[in-house]
């Protein structure tokens, strides 16, 4: 969040709603103070108001002199300092006047409320999005999409709507403290009692609050585990549906659905059990005090119908701040788990390395490099082999070789177990890590696109890029033509997927993607080894036109990209062998010295 949205790692070990909230007022002190400072306007106002329906009631009802109360006293002043006589009708408009006031301010004070709402969830998800991203490779690739979405879309939410109901709770209470003083200045008796009634209500219903803080808990729990469960279904739905697989899907989801069901009827028995005991609650105490005020007390009318009124809104706010309180524990658990997932990918943030900067005007070498993902089982063994710059340099080997591992090492993703890798003679440990990616344009096998413009697609919301920019890269990935065809043009939209595209427009658009940003490295994924002939030929045709222009790094199978290759390694058992011109079709090849 911005500024100091998350409290240190070290208020992790106080859980719950307050420590939240605390965080919350921390990161937005002067919307907070704001918020409070309308509250408590907007409850003085409302309480003065009262004051002056209470001096109007003694005026009309009185048949003599009596001893005026303080709020009496407080409204008469008010009027002589306004300059108006305290009579019965003054002191009705001035009640409405105060009144209005109130909710004049109450409104602003609902204002500054949902502005910060939208605030807390932006800067949640943000947060979160960018923890993430700065983090370790090998955390980023251990992390569910669905966990993810569900923390982005949901959790997000669902903490910052624990500030609107905070803010309500505060209301609730200033207003209940504010009539609570009103109430002891006409009867310290009856507003002692109104106290001890208002403390009775709230420890008779504190369970229900308990009840629902866990079942806000376990719907965390169940949300994040269903979320991540149901993203991982979808993205293998054609081929569950291809072979008529799809209803286990359902057995898998069933039981969390289920769960999660019970989760949240607990939380909505919770709350209404909450409302309906506390009407009848209220309604008895009310009783009560009605009865106290004649019989025991022996107060005026008048006095009794204000105390009766001062009674029931103080128990009526009390009520009212908790079930707003119940709200907050209830979203205290999204919160927290929001704020584990934040601070797990901030202890994973990746270091920058050095500060050197690299123009990849020579070559990348690597020498004796050694990386395995598992103990005991090198991917990569004393890898000694060098991309030459401005060079196509393919690598092919089996399935699951390594080969993909080999790019990353490349720009840095993961570190090698020994060895080094030199970008123009400079280890890559001693250069800016970003400064390094910034000059290297990636193109997976599958490529992402959105359902937005072609132009969208290749700057990313990038405002630094032009139309010229994009233009230009269109024209060097040979995809300018059959974007200018298209209906809108640069504006076309692609469809989701880039399901209005063919195979190989979708993945020639993918290297303009690429080279958008002029970079020194092109890297190619296997780029072409999920298109038909067709195709993969135009792709190809793509790469030979490049060739020259700046450094390619690309995996690939055999084809027609290792023989448009200057350099081909095969990479198989952690080995890395160069394979000569002319056994490129994979019968022969030689190992890699030095």
């Amino acid at each position: 969040m911005s500024g100091a949205a998350l409290p240190p790692s070290t208020a992790t070990r106080a859980r719950g709603a307050l420590p939240m909230l605390a965080t919350f007022v921390r990161a937005y002190p002067g919307r907070s103070a704001l918020t409070l400072g309308a509250v408590f306007l907007a409850g003085l106002m409302d309480g003065l108001g009262i004051s002056m329906l209470l001096s109007m009631l003694s005026l009309v009802t009185s048949e003599g002199p009596h001893k005026a109360s303080l709020p009496e006293k407080v409204a008469t002043r008010i009027a002589e300092f306004l300059g108006l006589q305290a009579t019965a009708p003054t002191m009705l408009a001035l009640a409405i006047v105060l009144i209005a006031l109130k909710a004049a301010l109450t409104l602003a004070a609902n204002r500054q409320v949902g502005y910060s709402v939208a605030h807390i969830a932006t800067d949640l998800r943000l947060t979160l999005i960018r923890a993430v991203m700065g983090a370790r490779w090998a955390h980023y690739v251990d992390q569910s999409v669905g966990r993810l979405s569900n923390a982005v879309a949901t959790e997000a939410q669902r903490a910052s709507e624990a500030f609107q109901y905070s803010a309500e709770m505060a209301a609730m209470l200033l207003s209940a403290l504010i009539y609570l003083v009103i109430a002891l200045s006409i009867s310290w008796q009856a507003g002692l009692a109104a106290a001890f009634g208002g403390t009775l209500l709230l420890t008779l219903l504190h369970r229900l609050i308990r009840d629902s803080r866990v079942a806000g808990q376990h719907q965390t729990e169940l949300l994040t585990s269903l979320m991540s469960a149901l993203s991982g279904q979808l993205a293998a739905a054609k081929p569950l549906k291809a072979m008529a697989r799809e209803d286990h899907v359902d057995a898998l989801l069933a039981d969390q659905t289920r769960q999660l069901r019970r989760a949240l009827r607990r939380q909505v028995i919770s709350k209404e059990a909450l409302t309906a005991l506390q009407e009848p609650l209220l309604a008895i105490m009310v009783g009560v005090g009605f009865f106290l005020s004649v019989v025991v007390l022996e107060m005026p009318l008048a006095a009794i119908i204000v105390m009766l009124f001062m009674l029931a809104r103080v128990l009526g706010y009390l009520s009212k701040s908790q079930r707003a309180w119940q709200q907050v524990t209830n979203r205290a658990s999204a919160y927290w788990s929001l704020f584990d997932a934040i601070e797990r990918a901030r202890a994973e943030a990746e270091p920058r390395n050095g500060t050197l900067g690299a123009s990849l005007r020579t070559g990348i070498r690597f020498e004796n490099v050694d990386f395995g993902h598992e103990a005991g089982r090198l991917v990569l063994s004393g890898g000694n082999f060098e991309i030459a710059a401005n060079e196509l340099t393919v690598v092919v080997g089996p399935s699951g070789a390594g080969k993909t591992t080999l790019l990353d090492l490349v720009v840095g993703l993961v570190q090698p177990l020994a060895g080094r890798i030199l970008i123009d003679g400079v280890a890559l440990t001693d250069i800016d890590i970003r400064q390094w990616r910034r000059q290297v344009g990636y193109v997976p096998q599958d490529s992402v696109m959105v359902d937005e413009s072609v132009a969208y697609n290749l700057a990313l919301g990038d405002e630094s890029l032009t139309e010229a920019d994009i233009r230009d890269a269109l024209r060097a990935a040979d995809a300018l033509e059959f974007v200018d065809a298209m209906p809108e043009g640069l504006q076309t939209r692609v469809g989701q997927g880039g399901s209005r595209l063919s195979g190989g427009q979708r993945q020639r658009l993918a290297i303009a993607r690429a080279l958008v940003h002029r970079p020194r490295l092109l890297i190619l994924d296997e780029a072409t080894s999920s298109l038909d002939a067709d195709a993969q030929a135009a792709v190809l045709e793509t790469v030979r036109h490049l060739k020259g222009t700046l450094t390619i790094l690309a995996v690939a199978h055999q084809g027609p990209l290792i023989d448009a290759a200057d350099r081909v390694y095969r990479l198989e058992r952690g080995i890395v062998q160069a394979v000569d011109a002319a056994a490129r079709d994979g019968s022969a090849s030689q190992p890699v010295h030095g």
